[in-house]
Parts: structure tokens; sequence; C-alpha cells
């Protein structure tokens, strides 16, 4: 019997979990800033005239973890940006997980130490029907994906 085909097609983007210290948060509709950069050093060194030398440098997280979504009861979420903000900083793990159309597991982004740092609330407006949508922004100590 030949190996099962590999799957060559994206994963879909809209099928996905938030889970911060293991309690499942979802309801999201778009996370974003999950970008790591690393430095690049540039050197000439004596005598090579034809190129630079470029070594790989620190890396960071220029990014803050953008997590928005339609109004739901934010209880876990909004008491933990009060914390924050009442000056109890708790840094906590929070994963990422992209999910295919049969609802198993494809990928994960491990997120370390996050702290929300910044709540948007809805935009109001009598005229739109559009959902109202609050975002939440977390600084973090970097990521890793699994």
């Amino acid at each position: 019997m030949p190996p099962p085909a590999e799957r060559k097609d994206p994963y879909l983007s809209f099928h996905f979990r938030v889970v911060v210290e293991g309690l499942e948060v979802g309801g999201f509709s778009e996370v974003s800033g999950l970008d790591s950069e690393t430095q690049v050093e540039t050197f000439r060194e004596g005598g090579q005239n034809l190129h630079e030398q470029q070594l790989a440098g620190p890396t960071k997280f220029p990014s803050r973890l953008v997590l928005k979504r339609g109004m739901t009861n934010p209880a876990v979420l909004w008491s933990w940006h009060q914390e924050v903000r009442d000056g109890r900083v708790t840094r906590k793990d929070v994963s990422i997980i992209l999910l295919d159309s049969t609802g198993k597991e494809q990928r994960r982004w491990s997120v370390r130490q996050a702290a929300p740092v910044k709540w948007i609330g809805p935009q109001l407006r009598a005229a739109a029907s559009e959902v109202a949508v609050e975002s939440l922004e977390l600084v973090h100590k970097g990521f890793f994906q699994r």
C-alpha cells in the first residue's frame, strides 16, 4: 500500500483556537503579531573588497500579539488586563492553535510569558451594522512553533 499523500494545499486560517494557561478563550476573528526578526550585523573584513561579512545578531519580537474578536463575555481576558492595569503583572503562556477542516490540530504557536498592555473597545456607530469588535494587545518574551 503506498504511503498517504502529503498535504500540498495551505491550511485555511479561519479555524483556530486561543488558549491562555490551558484555558480556551476562543471566539477570535483575528490573531496577528506572530513575527520575529533576527538582526544582521554587517562588517567589512580587511583585504576583502568583494563583499561584506553578515552575521546573525540577536533576535527580537518587534510586534505585539494582537487578539481581535467580536464582543462576547470577556471575563478571563478583561480580568487579566485589569490586574496588569492595577499593577499586578501576571505573565501567562498563550497558545495559538491552527486546526484543519476536521478540527484536528495542525500547527501550534506557543507564546512565552505574555502580558496584556492594551485593550481597544469596539467602534460604536448607530448607522453601521458591523460586529462590535474589541482587541487585546499582549507583549511577550518570544514564541516557538510546534
